[in-house]
């Protein structure tokens, strides 16, 4: 899966992401694979906790989580 911005990314292709980065989902929550799947790709793991604002325009996860407040 490419590094675009996706307006509405949904459960079944985060988890497709993450197996491509060799995380095994399990039966973590969105935000918390999400987390891992930044991390993996050498970013911080900030999903939901901007304050409406981000720095990091080629994270695929940014439209969904400028919405998100964890």
């Amino acid at each position: 899966m490419a590094n675009v911005l996706m307006k509405s990314i949904k459960m079944p292709q985060i988890k497709e992401k993450a197996k491509n980065l060799g995380i095994t989902p399990g039966k973590m929550k969105k935000a918390e694979l999400i987390h891992a799947i930044q991390q993996a790709e050498g970013n911080t793991a900030c999903f939901g906790r901007s304050d409406g604002q981000c720095g990091n325009i080629d994270c695929c996860f940014m439209q969904g989580c400028l919405k998100t407040r964890l």
